[in-house]
C-alpha cells in the first residue's frame, strides 16, 4: 500500500481516537445526565466517523467501493443525534434535575429590580 494512504488513514484513526477518548472522559467526569448525554453523543459520532473515513480510504485504495462503510457512517450520523434527543426528552418528561447553574436573567423571579 502507498505510504501516503497509510499515513492519512493513521491520522484519521488518531483523530477519531482523540474524540472517542474525550467522549469517554466526559461520560465519566460530568456530573449529571444531560451533560453526560452531550459528551459521548457528539464525540463518539466524530470518532466513529473518523474510523470509518480511514476504512473507506483504505478500501478505496484496494479497489473496493466501501459501500458498507458509507452506510454505517450514514446510519451513525443519523441515529446518534436522534437517540440523544429522545433520551433528553424522556429525561425532561421524568423531570430529571440538572446540576447546571441557572443564569439569573432566565428566571423572572430572580431578576433584581
Amino acid at each position: 500500500m502507498h505510504p501516503l494512504i497509510e499515513w492519512t488513514a493513521a491520522a484519521f484513526i488518531l483523530v477519531a481516537a482523540f474524540f472517542l477518548l474525550v467522549g469517554a472522559i466526559g461520560l465519566v467526569r460530568l456530573p449529571d445526565f444531560y451533560m453526560r448525554l452531550h459528551a459521548p453523543t457528539k464525540a463518539s459520532t466524530l470518532g466513529v466517523g473518523g474510523v470509518l473515513a480511514a476504512s473507506m480510504l483504505v478500501s478505496a485504495f484496494q479497489g473496493r467501493a466501501g459501500m458498507a462503510e458509507l452506510l454505517i457512517t450514514l446510519f451513525v450520523f443519523v441515529t446518534a443525534p436522534v437517540s440523544a434527543n429522545l433520551m433528553a426528552q424522556a429525561a425532561l418528561h421524568l423531570k430529571a434535575r440538572s446540576k447546571a447553574p441557572v443564569p439569573p436573567e432566565t428566571v423572572p423571579e430572580r431578576q433584581e429590580s
